[in-house]
């Protein structure tokens, strides 16, 4: 078994909000990765006194820790378990009923000798490779049926988080675990697996350089910092270009691979 992770902030002016974890027991039967991408609140503050980069730590860590250590908890108990943790350390000092406290999302997997657990929680992204080397993407695309015109209000979007008909992110409330997508695959069908913030999966989503086996096919031959640069390089060319994606040029972008 191997893991290669590689970050890249969207920008130098403030601090890189994705949070990543790759775990290889020194026994060499199982593993987890674990990859959130925090959601940047607007000027006007979100209730916390701590920050998105402390909540996505905070919550990366518990998760982390929790997935190799629990092994009687499925995902979704481990990621209820983290979220109450991570909010019973700061529930004293900020407000946690706010609409925008923080709040992140979520792809993680754990495996062991008979089976490879998967967990995905808004727009981050699980891909798993069989032997064959057919690619399957996990996702949850509550947030892709949002209407645009609704995600260009932030009212209008505040609405709809962590609401039914809406989307969900892990921030305080222990029960959004039971909305994320979960399941399970035998161990043998999977060779490999990566786990990607929505800044990463722009090569697929956003730039359409390729499908999801493409992406793979680079994470395979150029590891995730050669993922990652591709993004950056075409994230240039579209601003240079004058393209429709100058709003955010660059997102902070992560991505873990494993080989199983």
């Amino acid at each position: 078994m191997r893991t290669e992770a590689a970050s890249l902030p969207g920008s130098t002016e403030r601090p890189n909000e994705d949070w990543l974890a790759a775990v290889l027991p020194a026994s060499g039967v199982g593993g987890v990765v674990v990859v959130l991408d925090g959601v940047t609140p607007p000027a006007d503050g979100d209730g916390c006194a701590h920050g998105v980069p402390w909540f996505t730590a905070r919550l990366g860590g518990a998760l982390t820790e929790l997935s190799a250590s629990r092994g009687d908890l499925t995902l979704s108990g481990v990621l209820s378990l983290a979220i109450r943790r991570t909010a019973d350390a700061h529930r004293n000092t900020c407000d946690l009923s706010h609409v925008r406290t923080p709040q992140a999302t979520v792809a993680m997997a754990r495996w062991g000798a008979t089976a490879v657990e998967h967990l995905v929680l808004s727009d981050a992204a699980l891909l798993l490779q069989g032997p064959d080397g057919a690619v399957r993407s996990v996702l949850d695309d509550r947030l892709d049926h949002v209407p645009a015109e609704v995600l260009r209000s932030r009212e209008a979007t505040d609405r709809l988080r962590n609401q039914e008909g809406g989307f969900f992110t892990a921030a305080a409330d222990p029960s959004v675990a039971d909305r994320a997508v979960t399941g399970t695959t035998p161990r043998a069908e999977v060779r490999a697996l990566a786990a990607l913030s929505d800044g990463a999966t722009r090569w697929v989503e956003r730039f359409r350089e390729g499908d999801w086996a493409d992406l793979f096919a680079v994470l395979d031959g150029e590891g995730p910092y050669g993922l990652l640069r591709r993004v950056r390089t075409l994230e240039t060319a579209c601003a240079c270009a004058g393209g429709p994606h100058r709003r955010k040029l660059h997102d902070d972008a992560s991505a873990v691979y494993a080989v199983l």
